[in-house]
């Protein structure tokens, strides 16, 4: 007895530090910072409600797994279990026929889910809608995003603004190692590579502001390559394209060699324009690269033609094979991800 006693108050305390502890870890859980749950775009609401639906189809097999895990041990057990002992049972049909057809049927609905919207959720596929999409090129470098506005004429640094309920064509492409940009707010996820080029569209249907970042590691500033994307509307894009057209730094080929050098948590830059075809030559850069390393040290006369053709084909490679770039979805002609 003395024993069972002193046994009492260890077990308590294990028991309250098991609890703390599960009460800590549970603190920092919180619904509010997810965005996956609660988007703000057609995009992520089709992303969302193909969760929702994998989801419901797991549980129905998780949910019996459970409940089946409890009435057994409380049916078969040792004292006082009402269930049959039969030692020598070895096989049933029903129970068979269970176990292998409802776990099937449910890989056949997924199969036919996961293809569905992986078409509707194509990140290269335009959003349909009456207003002409915003055109943005943005550049993963070391450890910041640039974010180019072609029409605009300028250039932002860590910053996407775009006006609400407007759709917005983003074309991606990277500066140094592989980058992933992802805006879980309005849209998935895709790579960005060296001297190829991929896409997203998507749009934001209220204003507010969110968070984007790079979900690829990439080095040192990895962890705090982020960027602010703002919805706004018309009249406040407007002012803002404005504001940023009045900023004294060009973004010349000097300027951009210096941007293009390693900075972490670098700010937010204003570039009232830009060297043209910055983009295209970018990519251009690393295609032209891999293409002279694979040519005939002759300078035969097609080495030239040769050597524009493949830039040309990659400055388009985001149109078919770069589409294996993307790891997450995006939304069909309503602009349903």
């Amino acid at each position: 007895m003395r024993q069972a006693t002193s046994l009492r108050p260890r077990r308590f305390t294990l028991s309250l530090a098991i609890a703390a502890g599960a009460a800590l870890l549970v603190g920092g859980c919180s619904l509010n910072p997810a965005p996956v749950l609660f988007p703000d775009g057609p995009v992520t609401y089709t992303e969302r409600e193909l969760l929702m639906i994998a989801a419901a189809l797991v549980l129905i097999v998780i949910i019996p797994v459970y409940l089946m895990a409890i009435i057994f041990c409380v049916r078969y057990r040792a004292n006082g279990g009402k269930g049959k002992y039969a030692p020598d049972w070895t096989y049933s049909a029903w129970m068979d026929s269970i176990v292998w057809i409802v776990p099937a049927l449910i890989i056949v609905a997924l199969g036919f889910v996961v293809w569905d919207y992986t078409h509707r959720l194509d990140p290269y596929k335009k959003l349909a809608s009456k207003v002409p999409p915003l055109e943005v090129q943005a550049i993963a470098q070391d450890w910041k995003w640039l974010f180019i506005y072609p029409k605009q004429g300028i250039a932002v640094v860590n910053e996407l603004v775009m006006p609400v309920n407007t759709p917005v064509s983003v074309k991606i492409t990277s500066d140094t190692v592989m980058n992933s940009l992802y805006l879980p707010a309005l849209t998935g996820q895709i790579y960005a590579m060296a001297g190829m080029r991929t896409e997203l569209n998507f749009l934001a249907d209220e204003p507010g502001t969110f968070m984007g970042r790079n979900v690829q590691y990439s080095g040192n500033g990895f962890s705090k390559q982020f960027f602010q994307a703002r919805a706004t509307s018309n009249e406040e894009f407007d002012a803002w394209v404005a504001k940023v057209k009045q900023a004294p730094d060009q973004l010349d080929s000097e300027a951009y060699k210096a941007l293009a050098k390693p900075s972490i948590a670098h700010p937010v830059t204003y570039y009232s324009g830009f060297e043209p075809n910055l983009f295209d030559n970018i990519i251009a850069k690393y295609a032209g690269n891999e293409m002279s390393m694979a040519m005939p040290k002759g300078g035969d006369k097609g080495s030239d033609a040769a050597s524009a053709d493949a830039t040309k084909a990659a400055t388009t490679t985001g149109d078919g094979a770069d589409k294996a770039g993307d790891s997450t979805t995006q939304p069909d002609k309503a602009g349903a991800n």
